[in-house]
Parts: C-alpha cells; structure tokens; sequence
C-alpha cells in the first residue's frame, strides 16, 4: 500500500518521480505529491487528490518543478482523510499544508506504514511547541526527526535513528534535510523500500518497478536500517548509526514484462503470460527429468523427518495453500494445516517437533504473513518461504526460500503469481512424497510428466477465451455468483470467486458444494448464478447433484470440467472444459477461465480492471 519514489542525480527530478509513480499506481493510492529542491533553495511541494494525472496536470508534468533531488509518494488513507492536506509530503514547518509552493522547513519527508504511538508522540512534540496541519501519523514523524534533529544538534543519520527507536509501528521514510541538498535519507521497518544506483544517480522506490526503467543494481535495505543516498553512491547503517554494508542484487526482469505490450489491461497481459510463469516455475526446479530443491536448502533429511505442514498465506496465496493441502495430503501422507496468516499470528497454535511452515507471498513483503513467519520461527518451527522477489524481507528472513519465476505482476488481482506459485508446490509435494517413499518410482516420473504438460495445456485453455468472452456478457448485471466444488475444486473455487469479486464488485461467494443444504441454498433465487467446477472424478456426481439442487430453485450453472465429462452439458447451462491432466494439477488449469470471466466481466462493467476500488497489490501494514 501506498507508494515511495525518490532521485537524485544529473536530470530533473520531477518527471523522473511521476515516471516512478505511475509504475506504482497498482499499489493503491488515493492522493500523491511531490517535493523537489533545487540546489540549497527551499524545497518545492506540490500536492493533489484522485489520480496521478491531477498532479501532472499541476506541475505541467513535472517541469515546472526545477531541481535535481526529490521524493514522491502515492497515498492510501489510514489516519485522516484523503485530502490536499493530509497527501504527502509532508514538512516539520508549521505551514498550512495546501499542496503547492515553496515551504520553510528543515525537513520534508514521506512514509509508507503505520506509526501506532503518533497520538502519544504528537502530544510530546505539542508540548515542544510544534504546531500541525493535517491528520496524519506521518506528519508525527516527520516533526519527531526535526525535534532530535534540533535538540541535540546531530547528523540525519543520528536524528533518524533515534525516531525508529522512539516510533511502534512500521514505516518506510525517505526524507530531505535543507542543510544536506542533494541528499535523500531514508529508513525502514517492516516497510519494503530498495535503493538503486546508476551513472551517477541514486533511486528510491518501494518496489522494484518504479525504478526498473533507470537501474538494475539494487539494494534491498534491511528491517531497522537506515540509507544516506547521494548521486551515485549510499551508505548503510544501523541503529546505532554505526555504517554497515549490504549485498547488491541485479533484477533479472526484463523491463517490458513490466509494461502492457499491446494489451488492453496488465491483467489480461499477466493472464496470457501464464504458461510462461509456469513453465519458468517448473524449469527452475526440475532439471534432467528429477526435482532439484538444493537452491532451496531443503535437504532431504529435513524433508524425510517431517511430522506436519502448516501453509499460511493471505489472499489468493491462501487459496494456493488450500489447494496444495489437498495435493500434500494425498501424495505425502502427511497432516496439513492451512493457516490465514493474519489469524495464525495471534493464535497459540500447538507446533509439534519437526513442523514446516510454509510462507506464501509474491511480494515477500505482506506484513500479516511476514509477521507469521517471525512467530513460527520463534516455536522452533522450519520455515520455507515462497516468494516471487529476490531479497525480499520474508525471503531474507526464512530459513529456505522457494522462488517462483513469475516476473513483476502489475495488476492489483494476481493471476501469474497464483498459477507460479501453485506449480512451485506442486513440485515440492512430489518430491516430498518421493523422498518419503508414498509414491514409486514410476508414479514419480508420470507426475513429472504431467506437470511438464501444464504450460502447454494453460494455453490451449487460453485460446478458447471468446467464449468466456461472450459468456460475460450474459452475466454482466448479476447480483450475486456462488461457485461450488469439492475438494481440490473447492479451492479453485475459492480462487475463482476471489477474482470476480475484487474486480467485478459483483457479490460472489465460494462454498463447499456439501454444504449448501447447510444454510447457503436458501440464497438462491431465479437466474442467480452457480459455478460448478467438477474435474475430480470422484466427487463429480455429487456436485453436479448439488447443482442440479440450485436449478430446480432457479439458478442457472456454469460447469467447468475436463474434456469427456460431455454428460455435464445435460444438467448445466453453460460448459467449459479444460484438457485432461493428472488430477492432482488440474487446479492450474481450471482456473484459467475463471480469471478470464472475471476480467471479461470487469471490463463489461466499464471499471478498471488493474486498479479496482480499495485494494493494493500489496499490504505492508496490518
């Protein structure tokens, strides 16, 4: 959530900050602003509410902003309201905070995060003699730097440090200091934020695609760490504000996976990118027809000694844990937990010797679960971590990291993430059920077989999108979706219902098929529409009873199922089939067409489908 850009360097900065913050806008934001210097003048802030072309328009895309060092920053409201005044930046000056011209202050900074002690600060800084303008917790910070920054007569660095020791809550800042032009400081707790160099500049982001444009070299600045940044140089520290150094990571991305290459939406462009996130997913882990973890550091002792799986995740990584629950469950013999992370954290969840907790996140920053694996270390618990970014806090922090190849995803609902990181636990569930002797040999070289087979057959259920297309278009003013399976199809289900609800706004629900005469039946009205997806043979006949329970009180069904079972078009009004694989993987699959009426369906309804309403890409603060 939220968005942090900085520069500085040779060129104006201020069209280098909106470049960066468009790159962002996925994030969510609800307001954005820019503050600029120019050599040792004041800085120069400008502000603005609703999209990001509002603050173009105002600084005439950014040229009318002269100066070579600045910060910008895309807002999600948590303290105060969206509005001009609480937008950041935000400066330790007792100014009015309107959004536009030069101010009067020691300090300008930005903040991504949750300071949870501002009240309790602000009334110590009121007792100094501050005054403040907006609403917000990052105002707080900003004039706390200011007060130890003037108190006691010390470097940014010093001044800085002894906030993050003073600050509960998590935060990344990038601020600038009158005394030091040129310069950009910044720290960070729990907050991703990177820093890069290139040919005599530095950049400041808090993920890798605003920047991606401008350098490949990047620092990943760690938990409680402070960075001075300079044009082509920065220097780390710690909290004692004692220098430390950091490895520099090369992105492998190629800068136009980050841009739409023809398509209409990043989403439709991420969708059609799936075959390619897989295949890269599997390839990185199968080598020569056998499963290689060594890049993981999970040794085959550890995998043979275990006694549980717990998965936590949030999100549509949840739904790849529920999915993956199934498929353990049954390869492994092994006792799988799914665990939602934002619940795992606070619950005492008894932990028996020899547990893997497996973390899922494709930004390796979401807070919820970054916090969960931090209490799953401290019971003594293995950790694996499966992530989509190099470096990231969760990456850095598990004991193994399993790394999905699915490349910069854009879009706020994920799609290629999702596919990558299924594939990724399908092959660790294979392995784990080969290394542990539940399947042989034979059974383990089909299941590979079939795994190879995937990227393959998501494309062949790709090309079959007009039909989804057209299908849309039916249901574009529907009240309300329910979609039903069992087992494995219960978790695409839940995927499924996921993604037309976060972009379509249309109320959708996912349910257990079983569990309809529970309650759940009675939503039912005319034309209220069922999704069955039905591609486990042994459940099939009982979900398409439940189903053919949902058309006698008026429901009119979609089936998804695999190519044979034609019987389904007796009973349902739609079908779509998908090819036949081992049905330990049909998941990647089945949910190809549910992302695709989804999008269809979004864009039928005129909204925007990257960027819907109220959600970021990800949530770094809890």
């Amino acid at each position: 959530m939220c968005g942090i850009v900085g520069y500085t360097g040779g060129h104006q900065a201020a069209p280098i900050l909106l470049d960066g913050l468009s790159r962002l806008e996925y994030r969510g934001y609800d307001s954005a602003g820019l503050a600029v210097r120019n050599g040792e003048s004041l800085a120069e802030v400008v502000k603005a509410t609703g999209k990001l072309y509002h603050l173009a328009d105002k600084t005439d895309q950014g040229r009318s902003l002269i100066g070579t060092c600045g910060i910008g920053h895309t807002r999600w409201a948590t303290h105060g309201d969206p509005s001009v005044t609480n937008a950041h930046p935000h400066v330790s000056g007792n100014c009015t905070g309107s959004g536009s011209g030069a101010v009067e202050s020691d300090v300008v900074g930005v903040h991504n995060g949750i300071i949870e002690n501002f009240a309790e600060l602000k009334e110590k800084l009121l007792h100094h003699g501050y005054q403040f303008y907006s609403d917000t917790d990052t105002e707080v910070v900003v004039k706390l730097v200011d007060y130890y920054y003037k108190k006691y007569k010390i470097g940014p660095i010093d001044a800085i440090t002894r906030t993050m020791v003073r600050v509960r809550g998590s935060y990344a800042l990038a601020l600038m200091f009158r005394d030091y032009p040129g310069e950009i400081f910044a720290a960070r707790k729990d907050s991703p934020l990177i820093i890069g160099t290139a040919d005599e500049a530095a950049y400041l982001a808090s993920d890798v695609p605003a920047i991606l444009k401008y350098t490949r070299q990047v620092y990943y600045i760690d938990n409680l760490q402070a960075a001075r940044i300079a044009p082509g140089s920065v220097k780390f520290y710690d909290l004692n504000g004692d220098e430390v150094s950091l490895p520099l990571t090369e992105i492998t991305w190629d800068a136009a996976a980050a841009e739409k290459g023809g398509y209409e939406h990043f989403m439709l462009k991420e969708i059609h990118e799936q075959p390619t996130a897989v295949r890269d997913t599997l390839n990185s882990l199968v080598k020569d027809g056998q499963i290689d973890l060594s890049a993981t550091g999970l040794t085959d002792d550890v995998i043979g000694s275990l006694t549980q799986v717990d998965i936590v995740a949030c999100g549509s990584a949840w739904h790849v844990g529920m999915a993956a629950q199934y498929v353990i469950e049954d390869l492994v013999k092994l006792p799988v937990r799914v665990e939602l992370a934002s619940e795992f954290r606070y619950r005492s969840i008894p932990m028996p010797g020899n547990t893997l907790v497996i973390v899922i996140s494709q930004s390796g920053e979401t807070a919820d679960s970054l916090a969960a694996l931090r209490v799953a270390k401290e019971r003594g618990a293995t950790t694996l971590a499966v992530v989509n970014v190099v470096g990231s806090t969760i990456a850095r922090e598990a004991d193994h990291v399993l790394y999905t190849l699915a490349g910069p995803e854009i879009a706020v609902a994920t799609t290629k993430a999702y596919s990558a990181q299924l594939a990724a636990l399908d092959v660790l569930a294979v392995q784990m059920a080969f290394l542990r002797g539940t399947v042989s040999g034979d059974q383990y070289t089909h299941l590979l077989e079939e795994l190879a087979t995937i990227p393959d057959k998501i494309r062949r259920v790709l090309e079959d999108k007009e039909r989804l297309q057209w299908f849309s278009s039916k249901i574009v003013n529907a009240h309300d979706i329910f979609f039903i399976g069992r087992g494995l199809d219960y978790a695409i289900s839940l995927e499924g219902s996921l993604k037309m609800k976060e972009i379509s706004y249309i109320h959708s629900e996912a349910y257990a098929a079983g569990e309809l005469k529970h309650g759940t039946i009675s939503l039912i009205e005319n034309n209220t529409l069922v999704i069955g997806v039905l591609t486990q043979s042994q459940l099939f006949e009982k979900t398409v009873s439940n189903m053919v329970e949902c058309k006698s009180r008026g429901a009119y069904l979609m089936g998804i199922t695999t190519n044979g079972n034609f019987a389904v078009e007796d009973s349902v009004n739609f079908t779509v089939y998908v090819p036949r694989t081992d049905e330990h993987f049909v998941s990647s699959l089945a949910v190809i067409p549910l992302q695709l009426l989804a999008y269809y369906t979004s864009v039928n309804r005129g909204l925007d489908v990257d960027k819907p309403r109220n959600l970021a890409k990800s949530v770094t603060v809890e």
